[in-house]
């Protein structure tokens, strides 16, 4: 790697101080005046979302063109904004819509192809593009010097819940620099800066487990059970919930297509699959060593691709970043050579070591948040709505009853994979991945 690693950030969309986070803060509003009907919805979501008016509305749009977006921050704020009224429409009545129509269809195709990215409200549209800062050059790894731009209940609990994933990308943009500074220093052969990268990151991952554990601090777990989590489902694998070919994109004039698309889902952070990516962690590895056991070599094959799945729901720029530095990624390897250091192989495991405690903590949070909610009807205080639940929909669907405890894992993300057995399956893939001090 001979470019100056701020060039090689740059050309992947990505920066020193803010990582996958953008460089320039996104749009509170889309400057031009044509856009002011996205800009009024939007602005009204949770009220039109309460009232049930927010499918009316939406179909009292005109088609707008897409080609008066000039900046990218523009394009940036119009997926954002399509991804969050894309979904209000689906999932915004008493049974979910399988047909989006051409208002949002048409200029909603035409921005996602400018990322990359599928139609659907995905981890980029919900935290990495809908987010200030309360303060000029507050950090924003602290969500409490933050403010979520749009939500679909203007909940303090729905606001939360993506704050923590913004801070938790702006505590993480420390990585970046720090890996490629330590792949750099391994082709130099110079331990000192590898040794001090790898103890940094460590540090870096612990407190990103710190402040994956803010999340109770003001998001309720029956709040996001029943009235978050169901609208940022997508449309796949959601027969049960109502959508049983997906949804229909209408292009008008008798074009379209049937789609089916995972919902918002951590999954598609690139800052977790980086750690993966840059410490070696090898997602095919359960399935190698547990091959013995019925259906697990199949389902650790199943996990493996969710997870090469959910790099399509990454900007183009941030999957194309993970797929570079996957060829680049050298600590491991060095690692594992006789002649490196037992110190450089301790520094190593510990970062492999605080990893695994960020996924022990994401466990941790699932149970509070899906698994725990998932056995009790609705807390009093929660807003009373006949929508269909898909967390309810998906475990009917499932057949898990309360005297069947074990199967209760199988509660499905909105990025449409089991839950508890994914996460406790990379997080051991993740553990597999210590080297030997004995070499």
């Amino acid at each position: 790697m001979k470019e100056r690693p701020q060039d090689f950030l740059q050309r992947y969309g990505t920066t020193a101080s803010n990582g996958f986070l953008p460089d320039i803060a996104p749009l509170h509003r889309l400057p031009d005046p044509y856009y002011g009907p996205w800009e009024l919805l939007i602005s009204d979501l949770p009220k039109l979302m309460k009232s049930g008016q927010i499918r009316c509305r939406i179909e009292s749009l005109s088609v707008l063109e897409t080609t008066r977006l000039k900046s990218e921050p523009e394009w940036q704020r119009a997926y954002s904004i399509l991804g969050f009224l894309t979904h209000a429409y689906i999932w915004g009545g008493e049974q979910p819509c399988e047909k989006v129509p051409p208002q949002l269809t048409c200029p909603f195709l035409k921005v996602s192809d400018h990322f990359g990215l599928p139609p659907v409200a995905t981890y980029a549209a919900l935290n990495l593009w809908n987010f200030a800062a309360r303060q000029p050059k507050s950090d924003m790894s602290n969500p409490d010097n933050l403010r979520s731009l749009h939500t679909f209940t203007g909940s303090k609990d729905e606001e939360w819940f993506y704050l923590i994933s913004v801070s938790i990308e702006a505590k993480g943009s420390l990585f970046i620099w720090e890996m490629l500074r330590c792949i750099y220093a391994v082709e130099s052969d110079d331990t000192e800066t590898v040794l001090s990268c790898l103890q940094t990151i460590t540090a870096g991952a612990i407190e990103l487990g710190i402040l994956l554990q803010r999340m109770h601090e003001h998001c309720d777990p029956q709040r996001f059970y029943h009235e978050i989590r169901p609208l940022l489902a997508g449309s796949k694998g959601m027969a049960a919930a109502g959508l049983p070919r997906g949804v229909f994109y209408d292009q008008g004039n008798g074009k379209g297509l049937w789609r089916q698309y995972s919902g918002g889902s951590n999954a598609q952070s690139s800052l977790i699959q980086l750690l993966d990516v840059f410490l070696g962690v090898d997602h095919h590895s359960t399935g190698e060593h547990d091959s013995n056991k019925a259906g697990d070599g199949q389902r650790a094959i199943k996990a493996n691709a969710f997870i090469l799945e959910m790099r399509k729901y990454m900007p183009r720029a941030h999957r194309d970043f993970l797929s570079q530095i996957e060829q680049l990624s050298n600590v491991r390897d060095y690692a594992l050579r006789p002649t490196t250091l037992v110190g450089i192989r301790k520094a190593y495991n510990k970062a492999v070591t605080a990893v695994v405690g960020v996924r022990d903590i994401h466990i941790r949070i699932v149970s509070r948040y899906i698994t725990m909610p998932s056995r009790s009807p609705p807390a009093s205080y929660i807003m009373k709505r006949k929508v269909v639940n898909l967390a309810t929909a998906a475990t009917k669907d499932q057949k898990i009853e309360k005297d069947r405890e074990p199967e209760r894992e199988h509660l499905q993300g909105t990025g449409g994979t089991d839950l508890i057995p994914f996460l406790k399956r990379t997080r051991d893939e993740t553990r597999e991945t210590f080297v030997r001090l004995d070499n």
